[in-house]
């Protein structure tokens, strides 16, 4: 089962499905915002989820804003652009410009202030508050923002072409399925891998102190959770089906692109872990990319590594715009969505993750001391200050591999075989031939310094790779403030 049929048959079905693809930063804000720059986070600024750490602030505003795809689309291609949903978490503060500020490029603006809500929340629209209460037909936020897209493509104009981009926030929490889908599912769980509730052994400190086994509430809890979640994925199904629909009656639909993805995955017991994302591993980085449109045969799949700083280079590209004006990170997905043979791709990309913690201990869990987040249920932290770390996912003929770093004072090490191990549970940074070992740390210090096109410089595996051990030694300064200097 699914909740997606719909978005399954009308999307995956008649277009391409990207089974590796993956989010730079697992985590809303500097994800959506590697998604609106094509930028990895490093290039873009955006840490986490707080104004401090550069989500929807000033500054972002400032320097970042203007160079969005969006604003490139509408201000040199002439497109009509329409958003609707959440933007980025902190949008709306009053310390950022609260929802009067719309962000330069969209013509019809319809943006959730702050983080996910499914009632009793506000919207900017074009730069005016507007209340939402708790009444089903008129606030359900998925169901609104079908509405307002079905208002757009009505209403539009059809002497320019258009954008839209709709962020539904399901199935993020506090999970409201519509009321006529709370019974749906009753007898699905979350997912028991052989990576589900085992300690993690040989990780990272974070991932070692969660309780193993999980708690029976914890469990009962990542359940109800996941069965939750499955249930508001229903509204954002039947959204996907009266789109595609109005496309079709309007006659728009096969000169149409229509992307379907997300901005993170997502923890249900992985580890011990009950329930949350910004980890390093497949299940909190690894997302759904659906494409269908002109020129994409049907039904396919493509194993090609893809990211969403692509989105934005892909998105310009299907518009004409020459990519070689943008410092994007990212590469266009157009050869790969046309079937186009000999495309030379990446073998490897980037992630990281800039650890959110509190100065102060949590309240609910005194024992824990400072610089912890998100301790629960059970007292167990899903972030901290030094969960900061940067990976190298890589993946070509010859290996499937991740190797990661952390900042911190055991610059602790994980590495993972995926074809041998792909839940993940074996880290064999000890055992890993040393050269593998310092050709990844090198290229792993190349991407975390790359920008624009030193992003997409070939990677170990590939063919036209070249190593200079020297150069280990003259970069190595680069260790000490990788994360400090390059992030603000």
């Amino acid at each position: 089962q699914t909740p997606l049929k719909k978005t399954n048959a009308l999307i995956a079905q008649m277009g391409i499905t990207f089974v590796n693809a993956y989010v730079p930063s697992a985590l809303c804000c500097p994800s959506r915002a590697s998604i609106l720059t094509g930028k990895y986070p490093h290039n873009h600024h955006v840490v986490n989820n707080t104004l401090e750490g550069n989500c929807s602030s000033k500054l972002w505003q400032k320097i970042q804003e203007p160079y969005t795809f969006p604003a490139l689309l509408k201000a040199m291609c002439g497109y009509q652009t329409f958003f609707a949903g959440k933007y980025l978490n902190e949008y709306g503060a009053e310390d950022a410009g609260g929802v009067g500020h719309v962000p330069p490029g969209w013509s019809f603006w319809y943006a959730l202030e702050k983080n996910s809500k499914y009632y009793n929340y506000t919207l900017s629209v074009n730069g005016k508050a507007r209340r939402h209460g708790e009444n089903y037909s008129v606030d359900y936020l998925t169901d609104v923002l079908a509405n307002m897209s079905l208002d757009f493509l009505e209403y539009k104009s059809n002497f320019e072409p258009f954008f839209m981009m709709i962020a539904t926030p399901a199935p993020h929490s506090p999970w409201t399925p519509a009321p006529q889908y709370t019974k749906s599912f009753q007898n699905v769980s979350a997912p028991r891998n052989s990576n589900f509730n085992i300690h993690g052994k040989n990780k990272h400190w974070l991932i070692r102190q969660a309780k193993t086994p999980m708690t029976n509430s914890s469990i009962q809890f990542l359940d109800d959770a996941y069965r939750k979640r499955w249930q508001t994925l229903l509204s954002v199904d039947d959204l996907i089906e009266k789109l595609v629909k109005k496309l079709e009656v309007n006659g728009e639909l096969d000169n149409t692109y229509i992307f379907y993805t997300s901005d993170n995955g997502f923890h249900t017991g992985q580890f011990s872990l009950p329930i949350d994302k910004r980890q390093l591993y497949e299940f909190d980085i690894k997302v759904p990319l659906l494409v269908r449109g002109p020129g994409i045969k049907p039904n396919q799949t493509n194993k090609m590594l893809v990211a969403n700083i692509d989105l934005g280079p892909t998105i310009l590209d299907i518009a004409g715009y020459d990519l070689n004006k943008t410092q994007m990170d990212g590469m266009s997905l157009l050869p790969l969505l046309r079937g186009e043979k000999n495309v030379t791709w990446r073998s490897d990309f980037l992630v990281e993750y800039q650890g959110e913690g509190y100065n102060g201990s949590d309240p609910t869990c005194p024992g824990l001391g400072p610089g912890v987040t998100h301790c629960f249920p059970d007292c167990v932290c899903e972030d901290a200050y030094n969960n900061t770390y940067a990976c190298v996912r890589t993946l070509s003929a010859s290996w499937d591999l991740q190797y990661c770093e952390f900042d911190d004072r055991e610059v602790f090490v994980e590495v993972y075989n995926l074809t041998a191990d792909p839940h993940q549970i074996n880290n064999i940074a000890k055992t890993i031939d040393q050269e593998i070992l310092e050709k990844m740390n090198y290229r792993l210090m190349m991407l975390q310094s790359c920008s624009g096109a030193t992003c997409r410089t070939p990677g170990v595996f590939d063919p036209g790779y070249r190593f200079d051990p020297r150069l280990m030694f003259s970069n190595h300064g680069l260790r000490a403030r990788r994360f400090s200097a390059q992030f603000l």
